[in-house]
């Protein structure tokens, strides 16, 4: 739906409940009892026991730049940071004044800063390719990575990604170079994945599959041949009437060159995996002030609850908070009826710039009633509210803005809304 279709449906429910600033009708600000704690992310950024900060959320809600302006504020703020990107759009290098960025981290000069900003993007393949020479021999390496069923699922496997970025993320760390990690997640169809990528791996390595493939290396010797050999001809000859014998000859050199590094990818899926847990993580979960990207948040949120990840709080980016507050949308629309029908010299551009606030106000009274329905589901979740951008962020400059939005004071707005909002509370009519 269009912001004018949505608009049009506002403003009939406004007119039909509303007739001031302080009526009682779903088109008016919100009651106290919906105020939403403020999320204090200049603290975050500034503590030392902070150490990774994980952006999540839904495609296409800012993540990265978010990510981006976090690390920048925190490289100023004096802390040593590197930012890791999963964007396939290569946004943060062009916004970070870089020509390109790959798998090693590189330098954003920041003019003034007394810290340091490192960024990198995951490249998912030369990750995997890294592991594998980490934790194995020079011929098996070489074996692993020359085998067509390897470059297909380290280039292109269901949830490899989301592991990789966990796997990068637990080097970075473990490297002790840098005293911050920010993490801007995959964009995935659900914000879930990356929670799920390293338990994902961890069932295929561990599956029905992999097991039969493997057997007669873990059997060892011609005996285990003898012993598992006749039931693997069988399941042999089946999956290869389903996959082609190339494929499953490619999978079964793969496992086999793979079977002692298992033990290995596990490990470090289950030692990632509480390195979110611990105290020194946070999650800022990003959102857009949508149904679809709220509810993702809203899901999110539960998951990281339930096991037991440290919560930060929620961004609401892209808002549309209006120039000012006292002028309901529909005081504004009756007003513009009635500068139109009076005319007179600038009569047109008065009316135009009363209906653009009424349009304005309307849609921010929608995306509070959004914001306010997340806070009843999670009353003790802090949420910061970021302007949308009047374009795209694209320099240093343009982060340095967002950065504000993100760090500001509570109370520092134009118009006096506190930044964990898009309107200030409905105060009660006396």
């Amino acid at each position: 739906m269009s912001e004018r279709a949505s608009s049009r449906g506002e403003h009939s429910s406004e007119r039909a409940t509303s007739r001031g600033e302080h009526s009682t009708g779903p088109g008016t600000t919100p009651q106290q009892g919906h105020t939403a704690p403020a999320l204090d992310l200049a603290a975050l950024v500034a503590d030392p026991d902070t150490r990774i900060v994980v952006c999540c959320g839904s495609g296409g809600v800012g993540k990265t730049t978010t990510s981006a302006a976090l690390a920048l504020a925190a490289a100023e703020a004096g802390r040593t940071v590197v930012v890791l990107t999963i964007d396939p759009a290569r946004r943060l290098a062009q916004s970070l004044g870089l020509e390109e960025l790959d798998n090693e981290p590189r330098q954003v000069e920041v003019p003034g800063a007394s810290g340091r900003l490192d960024a990198m993007m995951l490249d998912m393949k030369r990750t995997f390719d890294d592991v594998v020479t980490a934790h194995s021999t020079p011929e098996r390496a070489e074996q692993i990575m020359v085998n067509p069923f390897y470059q297909a699922l380290s280039s292109s496997f269901a949830g490899t990604q989301e592991y990789m970025a966990m796997e990068k993320l637990g080097q970075l760390r473990a490297s002790e170079r840098w005293d911050l990690v920010i993490v801007d997640t995959p964009p995935s169809r659900s914000a879930l994945d990356f929670l799920d990528a390293p338990n994902r791996m961890s069932r295929f390595l561990d599956g029905t599959m992999i097991r039969l493939l493997t057997a007669p290396a873990r059997a060892g010797g011609r005996a285990g041949v003898r012993l598992v050999g006749a039931g693997f001809m069988i399941f042999s000859r089946i999956i290869s009437k389903i996959l082609g014998g190339q494929l499953l000859t490619d999978i079964s050199a793969f496992v086999s060159a793979l079977d002692t590094m298992f033990g290995g990818f596990r490990e470090r899926a289950t030692a990632t995996y509480e390195l979110l847990r611990q105290p020194g993580t946070s999650f800022v979960v990003v959102a857009a002030p949508e149904p679809d990207a709220l509810r993702e948040a809203s899901y999110f949120v539960d998951r990281l609850s339930t096991e037991g990840m440290p919560l930060a709080g929620l961004v609401l980016n892209r808002t549309h908070p209006p120039a000012t507050t006292q002028l309901s949308a529909t005081r504004a629309e009756a007003a513009a009826e009635a500068v139109a029908e009076a005319g007179g010299k600038g009569a047109k551009l008065a009316a135009g710039a009363l209906r653009v606030h009424a349009e304005r106000m309307t849609l921010a009274i929608r995306e509070q009633r959004l914001a306010d329905r997340f806070t009843s589901a999670h009353p003790e979740v802090g949420i910061r509210t970021v302007p949308a951008a009047a374009g795209d962020v694209h320099d240093l400059d343009g982060l340095r803005t967002m950065a504000a939005a993100l760090l500001g004071a509570e109370g520092d707005t134009p118009t006096g809304t506190p930044r964990s909002r898009v309107l200030p509370v409905r105060q009660p009519a006396s």
